[in-house]
């Protein structure tokens, strides 16, 4: 009985939420644009730098990784294509969800005055966010898709999975954009402790090479790490062409899902007291 209540109360978060999303859906897209221009307001390239600073950095590890330390991969069965196909494939993904992890962690703190109007839902404030980081996510990958098409002729059938793909990631990155936001409220060291997580994590992620290449001993860490399984997904639509990490997809799914929910449940838990500490 109780289980059984705890799956209906989760059922009812996670229509409530998609309820209100699909409510403020203009809000949610006019402040995602206005965050987007009002980033780059008053610079000389303006908004170019949202698409000019991630491909500088992307290009420098392309470079040192592939072409400095020479790491070469690609031509068989097991990694069918090059190296920098995959170091894309995962950093791609990871980059914008450490982005949209970054923002989160302080978007109550400063939007302090929407927190004091009551009318004013706030649940649109981790989410434009996360759609902000996505929408330079889109752009990579359609760059990488032409890259590929270009270099290897090849066209993979699990392009077509790319989209289901975005949406769980997107779930996966509300959620956790909703428990960090509501979190910072309370814990302003938490930006501190993501920025870490971020330089750390991703040393810890199979983006820069794959299990196989690392002593036995230390492939527990890339198990641990739940985004290891989104990396692993996004791997096998862009770079295997096929389900080579079929069991990440079954990882992801309830991964994304729960986390949607859990993330949603806890911030409007929390939201309750924001005017009380801010």
């Amino acid at each position: 009985m109780v289980v059984l209540l705890h799956f209906a109360s989760h059922v009812q978060a996670l229509r409530e939420l998609l309820l209100l999303l699909t409510r403020q859906r203009h809000l949610t897209v006019e402040m995602t644009k206005r965050e987007i221009v009002d980033r780059y307001l008053g610079q000389v390239f303006g908004v170019l730098w949202a698409v000019g600073h991630p491909m500088l950095l992307m290009g420098v590890y392309v470079f040192i990784f592939a072409h400095v330390f020479k790491m070469k991969m690609g031509g068989t069965r097991e990694l069918p294509l090059d190296y920098t196909t995959y170091l894309l494939a995962g950093l791609i993904p990871w980059s914008s969800f450490q982005e949209s992890m970054a923002k989160s962690c302080t978007v109550i703190v400063n939007n302090a005055n929407l927190v004091k109007q009551v009318i004013f839902p706030l649940e649109v404030l981790p989410v434009k966010g996360v759609l902000a980081s996505l929408i330079n996510q889109c752009i990579f990958l359609a760059l990488l898709l032409i890259y590929v098409l270009v270099t290897q002729q090849v066209l993979l059938w699990t392009y077509v999975l790319l989209p289901g793909l975005v949406v769980l990631q997107t779930m996966a990155m509300i959620g956790v954009s909703y428990i960090l936001a509501a979190v910072g409220v309370y814990f302003r060291d938490i930006k501190d402790v993501v920025q870490v997580f971020s330089v750390i994590g991703f040393y810890l992620l199979p983006i820069l090479y794959v299990p196989e290449f690392i002593p036995k001993f230390l492939e527990f860490l890339f198990y641990v790490n739940p985004l290891s399984y989104l990396i692993w997904c996004y791997h096998d639509v862009l770079y295997f062409g096929r389900f080579e990490h079929w069991w990440a997809w079954l990882i992801l799914t309830p991964f994304s899902i729960g986390i949607f929910i859990v993330g949603y449940r806890l911030f409007r838990k929390l939201k309750l007291m924001f005017g009380n500490v801010l």
